[in-house]
């Protein structure tokens, strides 16, 4: 799905994030807007990008980790320039997941892969001695207890 985020200054200065989402083919429809103070925004961009994704972040607009980055980077960007034009962010969802999902810290080792299949393997063994079934030797560490009177013969209830 491919997303766009639109970023400007109303006429109250205050900063107004739109977010828009292909739903149909080639049109790009508003899912939700967001309206931030002027002032808060601007001592989180002076804090750095995580505080600009924090300051950003709300219940109805909470973009993923790469998408909250270039929205945060767009959002310094932004107020660094004193930039009255609104600026546009287009992201295409598929390639973008892509990327995320190939960074390194995603990959995963393939030795630490054959070392994990190892140890499950060795998990997975039937060397069990255990020769008895005997309900008697079994240990159940349980509050709830079974008394032996209880015990029903199922075809005498029928």
């Amino acid at each position: 799905m491919k997303q766009k985020f639109r970023i400007f200054k109303n006429d109250d200065n205050r900063l107004i994030i739109q977010e828009f989402g292909e739903l149909d083919k080639d049109v790009l429809s508003l899912l939700c807007e967001e309206s931030y103070e002027d002032s808060r925004i601007a001592a989180a961009v002076a804090g750095g990008k995580e505080k600009v994704i924090a300051a950003l972040r709300t219940k109805n607009m909470y973009p993923p980790r790469g998408h909250a980055e270039k929205i945060a980077e767009q959002v310094m960007a932004f107020y660094e320039s004193h930039q009255t034009e609104p600026v546009e962010i287009t992201i295409d969802e598929p390639a973008a997941s892509y990327k995320e999902i190939m960074s390194e810290e995603f990959l995963v080792d393939i030795e630490e892969e054959e070392d994990d299949a190892e140890i499950i393997d060795d998990l997975l063994d039937e060397d069990f001695d255990g020769e008895s079934d005997e309900p008697d030797d079994i240990k159940i560490d349980s509050s709830i207890k079974i008394a032996d009177d209880d015990a029903v013969d199922v075809e005498d209830e029928l």
